[in-house]
Protein backbone atom coordinates (compact mmCIF):
# COMPACT_ATOMS: atom_id res chain seq x y z
CA UNK A 1 0.00 0.00 0.00
CA UNK A 2 0.92 3.41 -0.65
CA UNK A 3 0.27 6.81 1.61
CA UNK A 4 -1.33 9.87 0.07
CA UNK A 5 -1.25 13.68 1.53
CA UNK A 6 -4.52 15.07 1.83
CA UNK A 7 -4.90 19.05 2.81
CA UNK A 8 -8.57 19.43 3.75
CA UNK A 9 -10.18 22.73 3.17
CA UNK A 10 -12.63 23.57 6.22
CA UNK A 11 -12.66 22.19 9.90
CA UNK A 12 -16.45 22.54 10.55
CA UNK A 13 -19.43 20.06 10.46
CA UNK A 14 -18.30 18.27 7.25
CA UNK A 15 -14.43 18.87 7.55
CA UNK A 16 -14.89 17.10 10.81
CA UNK A 17 -16.81 14.46 8.78
CA UNK A 18 -14.06 13.95 6.08
CA UNK A 19 -11.22 14.00 8.49
CA UNK A 20 -13.04 11.01 10.74
CA UNK A 21 -13.56 9.17 7.43
CA UNK A 22 -10.02 10.05 5.82
CA UNK A 23 -8.35 8.20 9.08
CA UNK A 24 -11.02 5.25 9.02
CA UNK A 25 -11.49 4.39 5.13
CA UNK A 26 -7.87 2.23 5.16
CA UNK A 27 -9.24 0.43 7.97
CA UNK A 28 -12.71 -0.14 6.71
CA UNK A 29 -12.02 -0.86 2.99
CA UNK A 30 -8.46 -1.86 2.97
CA UNK A 31 -7.24 0.66 0.35
CA UNK A 32 -4.49 0.30 -1.43
CA UNK A 33 -4.13 3.96 -1.13
CA UNK A 34 -3.67 5.34 2.78
CA UNK A 35 -4.45 8.93 3.25
CA UNK A 36 -2.15 10.44 5.21
CA UNK A 37 -3.65 14.06 7.04
CA UNK A 38 -1.27 16.53 6.35
CA UNK A 39 -2.31 20.48 6.18
CA UNK A 40 -5.72 21.80 7.07
CA UNK A 41 -6.75 25.06 6.23
CA UNK A 42 -9.78 27.29 7.67
CA UNK A 43 -11.52 30.54 8.19
CA UNK A 44 -7.84 31.38 10.49
CA UNK A 45 -4.76 30.45 11.39
CA UNK A 46 -6.24 29.69 15.17
CA UNK A 47 -8.86 27.68 14.01
CA UNK A 48 -6.88 25.72 11.67
CA UNK A 49 -4.49 25.11 14.03
CA UNK A 50 -7.28 24.22 16.63
CA UNK A 51 -8.62 21.31 14.01
CA UNK A 52 -5.69 20.02 13.25
CA UNK A 53 -4.79 18.94 16.91
CA UNK A 54 -8.08 17.80 17.05
CA UNK A 55 -7.99 15.87 13.79
CA UNK A 56 -4.58 14.79 13.89
CA UNK A 57 -3.19 16.93 10.58
CA UNK A 58 0.77 17.68 10.37
CA UNK A 59 0.29 20.89 9.76
CA UNK A 60 -2.01 24.15 10.00
CA UNK A 61 -2.04 26.04 7.14
CA UNK A 62 -2.79 29.69 6.94
CA UNK A 63 -5.24 29.82 3.76
CA UNK A 64 -5.91 27.40 1.83
CA UNK A 65 -3.73 29.12 -0.97
CA UNK A 66 -1.08 28.05 1.70
CA UNK A 67 -2.43 24.35 1.78
CA UNK A 68 -2.62 23.95 -2.19
CA UNK A 69 1.00 25.08 -2.79
CA UNK A 70 2.15 23.06 0.51
CA UNK A 71 4.45 19.86 -1.97
CA UNK A 72 3.18 17.72 0.91
CA UNK A 73 -0.55 17.94 -0.30
CA UNK A 74 -1.32 15.74 -2.76
CA UNK A 75 -5.18 15.60 -3.11
CA UNK A 76 -7.08 18.02 -1.72
CA UNK A 77 -10.51 17.92 0.03
CA UNK A 78 -13.02 20.84 0.24
CA UNK A 79 -15.68 20.81 2.77
CA UNK A 80 -15.75 24.78 2.81
CA UNK A 81 -18.60 27.25 2.03
CA UNK A 82 -19.83 27.20 -1.55
CA UNK A 83 -18.51 30.71 -2.43
CA UNK A 84 -15.26 29.09 -2.00
CA UNK A 85 -15.40 26.05 -4.16
CA UNK A 86 -14.09 27.55 -7.90
CA UNK A 87 -11.21 29.23 -6.31
CA UNK A 88 -9.89 26.47 -4.76
CA UNK A 89 -10.77 23.86 -7.24
CA UNK A 90 -9.16 25.52 -9.65
CA UNK A 91 -5.94 26.52 -7.90
CA UNK A 92 -5.31 22.73 -6.62
CA UNK A 93 -6.35 21.55 -10.49
CA UNK A 94 -4.05 23.99 -11.56
CA UNK A 95 -1.26 22.90 -9.18
CA UNK A 96 -1.96 19.11 -10.50
CA UNK A 97 -3.79 17.80 -7.49
CA UNK A 98 -7.25 15.76 -7.52
CA UNK A 99 -10.26 17.48 -5.93
CA UNK A 100 -13.22 16.47 -3.95
CA UNK A 101 -15.68 18.99 -3.08
CA UNK A 102 -18.18 18.89 -1.14
CA UNK A 103 -21.95 20.01 -2.63
CA UNK A 104 -23.11 21.83 -4.24
CA UNK A 105 -20.03 22.32 -6.65
CA UNK A 106 -20.14 26.21 -6.63
CA UNK A 107 -22.54 28.87 -5.48
CA UNK A 108 -23.53 29.22 -8.84
CA UNK A 109 -24.56 27.81 -12.41
CA UNK A 110 -21.21 29.45 -13.28
CA UNK A 111 -18.79 28.48 -11.15
CA UNK A 112 -19.98 24.97 -11.96
CA UNK A 113 -19.31 25.19 -15.62
CA UNK A 114 -15.94 26.63 -15.08
CA UNK A 115 -15.34 24.09 -12.14
CA UNK A 116 -15.96 21.26 -14.79
CA UNK A 117 -13.94 23.06 -17.98
CA UNK A 118 -10.92 23.22 -15.22
CA UNK A 119 -11.52 19.55 -14.51
CA UNK A 120 -11.68 18.09 -17.40
CA UNK A 121 -8.97 20.04 -18.92
CA UNK A 122 -6.83 19.03 -16.03
CA UNK A 123 -7.38 15.20 -16.77
CA UNK A 124 -6.82 14.83 -13.03
CA UNK A 125 -9.99 13.19 -10.65
CA UNK A 126 -12.43 14.81 -9.66
CA UNK A 127 -15.27 14.36 -7.15
CA UNK A 128 -18.41 15.92 -5.80
CA UNK A 129 -19.72 14.68 -2.25
CA UNK A 130 -23.30 13.80 -2.23
CA UNK A 131 -23.33 11.41 0.60
CA UNK A 132 -26.82 10.22 1.15
CA UNK A 133 -27.20 8.42 -2.38
CA UNK A 134 -24.47 5.87 -1.18
CA UNK A 135 -26.16 4.25 1.81
CA UNK A 136 -26.74 0.60 0.99
CA UNK A 137 -30.33 0.86 0.92
CA UNK A 138 -30.61 3.21 -1.65
CA UNK A 139 -27.56 1.58 -3.71
CA UNK A 140 -29.80 -1.41 -3.71
CA UNK A 141 -32.70 0.58 -4.74
CA UNK A 142 -30.19 1.66 -7.27
CA UNK A 143 -29.59 -1.84 -8.98
CA UNK A 144 -33.23 -2.68 -8.52
CA UNK A 145 -34.29 -0.46 -10.60
CA UNK A 146 -31.77 -1.37 -13.57
CA UNK A 147 -32.61 -5.10 -12.69
CA UNK A 148 -36.33 -3.89 -14.04
CA UNK A 149 -37.27 -5.26 -10.86
CA UNK A 150 -40.84 -2.66 -10.86
CA UNK A 151 -40.95 -2.90 -14.66
CA UNK A 152 -41.41 0.38 -16.60
CA UNK A 153 -41.13 3.59 -14.19
CA UNK A 154 -44.20 5.70 -14.47
CA UNK A 155 -43.74 8.23 -11.28
CA UNK A 156 -41.30 9.45 -8.97
CA UNK A 157 -41.70 11.68 -6.04
CA UNK A 158 -38.54 12.89 -4.14
CA UNK A 159 -38.30 15.24 -1.35
CA UNK A 160 -35.50 16.96 1.51
CA UNK A 161 -37.16 17.88 4.48
CA UNK A 162 -35.98 19.85 7.50
CA UNK A 163 -37.43 22.15 10.03
CA UNK A 164 -33.99 23.72 10.93
CA UNK A 165 -35.84 26.91 10.19
CA UNK A 166 -39.15 26.45 10.69
CA UNK A 167 -39.68 28.32 14.08
CA UNK A 168 -40.03 32.39 13.03
CA UNK A 169 -38.54 33.25 15.74
CA UNK A 170 -35.28 32.48 15.24
CA UNK A 171 -32.77 35.19 14.25
CA UNK A 172 -31.32 35.89 11.27
CA UNK A 173 -27.99 34.17 10.12
CA UNK A 174 -25.76 33.58 7.03
CA UNK A 175 -28.27 30.98 6.18
CA UNK A 176 -31.07 33.04 5.42
CA UNK A 177 -28.82 35.50 2.88
CA UNK A 178 -27.92 35.25 -0.24
CA UNK A 179 -29.77 32.56 -2.66
CA UNK A 180 -26.65 29.96 -2.39
CA UNK A 181 -27.24 29.40 1.19
CA UNK A 182 -31.52 29.12 1.09
CA UNK A 183 -33.12 25.46 0.32
CA UNK A 184 -32.48 25.28 -3.30
CA UNK A 185 -28.59 26.06 -2.70
CA UNK A 186 -28.28 23.83 0.47
CA UNK A 187 -30.77 21.37 0.39
CA UNK A 188 -32.37 20.54 -2.97
CA UNK A 189 -29.06 19.45 -4.34
CA UNK A 190 -28.72 16.26 -2.71
CA UNK A 191 -32.53 15.14 -3.48
CA UNK A 192 -32.30 16.49 -7.25
CA UNK A 193 -28.52 14.33 -7.31
CA UNK A 194 -30.72 10.78 -6.29
CA UNK A 195 -33.27 11.41 -8.41
CA UNK A 196 -30.93 11.85 -11.40
CA UNK A 197 -29.23 8.71 -10.22
CA UNK A 198 -32.39 6.46 -9.93
CA UNK A 199 -34.26 7.95 -12.86
CA UNK A 200 -31.85 9.67 -15.55
CA UNK A 201 -31.91 13.32 -16.73
CA UNK A 202 -35.16 15.46 -16.48
CA UNK A 203 -36.58 16.96 -20.23
CA UNK A 204 -38.83 19.84 -18.62
CA UNK A 205 -39.59 21.11 -15.31
CA UNK A 206 -42.16 23.48 -13.17
CA UNK A 207 -40.90 25.65 -10.50
CA UNK A 208 -42.84 27.38 -7.63
CA UNK A 209 -39.95 28.96 -4.68
CA UNK A 210 -40.91 30.81 -1.70
CA UNK A 211 -40.00 32.24 1.22
CA UNK A 212 -42.36 31.16 4.14
CA UNK A 213 -40.62 33.77 7.06
CA UNK A 214 -40.01 36.86 4.76
CA UNK A 215 -38.64 38.35 7.92
CA UNK A 216 -36.15 37.21 10.48
CA UNK A 217 -35.39 38.57 13.90
CA UNK A 218 -31.88 40.95 13.55
CA UNK A 219 -29.69 42.41 15.85
CA UNK A 220 -31.18 45.78 15.65
CA UNK A 221 -34.55 44.59 14.61
CA UNK A 222 -36.35 42.26 11.97
CA UNK A 223 -34.25 41.47 9.16
CA UNK A 224 -35.64 40.34 5.48
CA UNK A 225 -35.03 36.87 4.83
CA UNK A 226 -33.34 37.42 1.38
CA UNK A 227 -33.30 33.43 -0.02
CA UNK A 228 -35.88 30.78 -0.51
CA UNK A 229 -37.41 28.71 2.61
CA UNK A 230 -39.28 25.90 0.42
CA UNK A 231 -39.86 24.89 -3.25
CA UNK A 232 -42.19 22.18 -5.14
CA UNK A 233 -41.03 21.09 -8.62
CA UNK A 234 -43.18 19.49 -11.59
CA UNK A 235 -40.84 16.96 -13.49
CA UNK A 236 -40.98 15.45 -16.62
CA UNK A 237 -37.58 12.47 -17.20
CA UNK A 238 -36.46 12.36 -20.35
CA UNK A 239 -37.48 8.62 -20.29
CA UNK A 240 -41.38 9.77 -20.17
CA UNK A 241 -42.15 9.45 -16.45
CA UNK A 242 -43.46 12.70 -14.25
CA UNK A 243 -42.40 13.25 -10.75
CA UNK A 244 -42.74 15.38 -8.52
CA UNK A 245 -40.40 17.28 -5.68
CA UNK A 246 -40.47 19.40 -2.64
CA UNK A 247 -37.78 20.87 -0.36
CA UNK A 248 -37.97 22.50 2.57
CA UNK A 249 -35.84 23.96 5.47
CA UNK A 250 -39.37 24.99 7.54
CA UNK A 251 -40.99 21.30 7.69
CA UNK A 252 -42.22 21.41 11.19
CA UNK A 253 -41.49 17.71 12.60
CA UNK A 254 -38.95 16.49 9.76
CA UNK A 255 -35.07 16.18 10.88
CA UNK A 256 -34.06 14.20 7.52
CA UNK A 257 -37.06 13.50 5.33
CA UNK A 258 -34.66 12.59 2.16
CA UNK A 259 -37.71 10.38 1.22
CA UNK A 260 -38.45 8.62 -2.41
CA UNK A 261 -41.41 7.12 -3.80
CA UNK A 262 -41.24 5.44 -7.34
CA UNK A 263 -43.85 3.33 -9.02
CA UNK A 264 -43.43 1.67 -11.53
CA UNK A 265 -45.39 -1.46 -13.71
CA UNK A 266 -44.68 -4.30 -11.72
CA UNK A 267 -43.99 -2.83 -8.57
CA UNK A 268 -43.09 0.07 -5.92
CA UNK A 269 -40.30 1.50 -3.72
CA UNK A 270 -39.94 3.62 -1.38
CA UNK A 271 -37.58 4.74 1.39
CA UNK A 272 -36.81 7.72 3.97
CA UNK A 273 -33.54 9.00 4.94
CA UNK A 274 -34.89 8.66 8.92
CA UNK A 275 -34.82 4.79 7.97
CA UNK A 276 -32.13 4.90 6.32
CA UNK A 277 -31.07 1.21 6.99
CA UNK A 278 -34.70 0.04 5.41
CA UNK A 279 -36.26 -0.62 1.90
CA UNK A 280 -39.98 -0.82 1.70
CA UNK A 281 -40.64 -3.15 -1.89
CA UNK A 282 -43.91 -3.79 -3.23
CA UNK A 283 -44.23 -6.36 -5.72
CA UNK A 284 -47.16 -7.43 -8.19
CA UNK A 285 -46.58 -11.14 -7.43
CA UNK A 286 -48.62 -13.75 -5.92
CA UNK A 287 -52.37 -13.87 -4.79
CA UNK A 288 -53.61 -10.31 -3.90
CA UNK A 289 -54.93 -11.26 -0.40
CA UNK A 290 -51.40 -11.31 0.56
CA UNK A 291 -49.55 -8.81 -1.55
CA UNK A 292 -48.05 -5.79 0.49
CA UNK A 293 -44.90 -3.70 0.74
CA UNK A 294 -42.11 -6.24 2.65
CA UNK A 295 -39.91 -4.03 4.75
CA UNK A 296 -36.13 -4.88 3.61
CA UNK A 297 -33.12 -4.35 6.18
CA UNK A 298 -30.17 -3.84 5.01
CA UNK A 299 -27.74 -6.32 5.86
CA UNK A 300 -23.81 -7.89 4.51
CA UNK A 301 -25.91 -8.67 0.97
CA UNK A 302 -26.29 -5.44 -0.22
CA UNK A 303 -24.16 -2.82 -1.48
CA UNK A 304 -21.29 -1.33 0.96
CA UNK A 305 -23.15 -2.79 4.13
CA UNK A 306 -20.34 -6.07 4.83
CA UNK A 307 -17.20 -3.47 5.38
CA UNK A 308 -18.96 -2.24 8.31
CA UNK A 309 -20.45 -4.87 10.03
CA UNK A 310 -21.52 -8.54 9.69
CA UNK A 311 -24.98 -8.67 11.54
CA UNK A 312 -28.17 -8.18 8.87
CA UNK A 313 -30.25 -5.34 10.79
CA UNK A 314 -27.58 -3.75 12.66
CA UNK A 315 -27.11 -0.80 10.17
CA UNK A 316 -24.93 1.91 8.86
CA UNK A 317 -25.40 5.60 9.68
CA UNK A 318 -24.33 8.88 8.82
CA UNK A 319 -20.74 8.96 9.26
CA UNK A 320 -20.41 5.62 7.07
CA UNK A 321 -21.53 7.34 3.92
CA UNK A 322 -18.59 9.99 3.72
CA UNK A 323 -16.48 7.01 4.41
CA UNK A 324 -17.72 5.32 1.17
CA UNK A 325 -17.32 8.54 -0.55
CA UNK A 326 -13.73 8.60 0.89
CA UNK A 327 -13.27 4.96 -0.98
CA UNK A 328 -14.63 6.10 -3.94
CA UNK A 329 -12.13 9.28 -4.29
CA UNK A 330 -9.33 6.99 -3.30
CA UNK A 331 -10.39 4.71 -6.03
CA UNK A 332 -10.47 7.44 -8.61
CA UNK A 333 -6.93 8.79 -7.77
CA UNK A 334 -5.32 4.89 -7.57
CA UNK A 335 -7.11 3.75 -11.12
CA UNK A 336 -7.41 7.01 -12.67
CA UNK A 337 -10.76 6.38 -14.06
CA UNK A 338 -13.65 8.71 -12.90
CA UNK A 339 -16.05 7.65 -10.32
CA UNK A 340 -19.64 8.77 -9.94
CA UNK A 341 -20.60 11.28 -9.32
CA UNK A 342 -17.71 13.75 -10.44
CA UNK A 343 -18.13 17.24 -11.12
CA UNK A 344 -20.08 16.93 -14.31
CA UNK A 345 -22.87 14.99 -12.47
CA UNK A 346 -22.57 18.11 -10.14
CA UNK A 347 -23.05 20.67 -12.89
CA UNK A 348 -25.93 18.97 -13.74
CA UNK A 349 -27.83 18.97 -10.30
CA UNK A 350 -26.39 22.75 -10.65
CA UNK A 351 -28.29 23.05 -13.96
CA UNK A 352 -31.74 21.81 -12.32
CA UNK A 353 -31.37 24.36 -9.85
CA UNK A 354 -31.21 27.20 -11.93
CA UNK A 355 -33.76 26.22 -14.29
CA UNK A 356 -35.76 25.51 -11.25
CA UNK A 357 -35.33 29.66 -10.63
CA UNK A 358 -35.78 30.15 -13.70
CA UNK A 359 -39.40 28.50 -14.12
CA UNK A 360 -40.15 30.26 -10.97
CA UNK A 361 -39.52 33.63 -12.07
CA UNK A 362 -41.26 32.91 -15.31
CA UNK A 363 -43.99 30.70 -14.17
CA UNK A 364 -43.63 28.52 -17.07
CA UNK A 365 -42.62 24.79 -18.12
CA UNK A 366 -39.08 24.97 -19.09
CA UNK A 367 -36.79 22.18 -20.92
CA UNK A 368 -33.65 21.60 -18.73
CA UNK A 369 -30.34 21.82 -20.65
CA UNK A 370 -28.66 18.81 -21.00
Amino acid sequence: MAEIGIGLVGGGYMGKAHAVALSAVGAVFDTKLRPKLEVIAATSLASAERYAKAYGFNRAARDWQDLVADPKVQAVVIASPQSTHRAIALAAFAAGKPVFCEKPLGASLDDARAMVAAAEASGLPNMIGFNYVRTPATQFVRQLLAEGAIGQVTWFRGEHTEDFLADPTLPATWRTRDRANGCMGDLAPHPINCMLALMGPVAELSARIETVHTTRPGPTGPEAVTNDDHAQIMLRFANGAMGHMYISRTATGRKMGYAYEIHGTKGSIRFDQEDQNAVHLYRVDGPDATRGFTRILTGPYHPDYLAFCQGPGHGTGYQDQIIIEARDFLTAIETGQPVWPTFRDGLAVSQIVDTAFQSSYSGRWLAVPQ
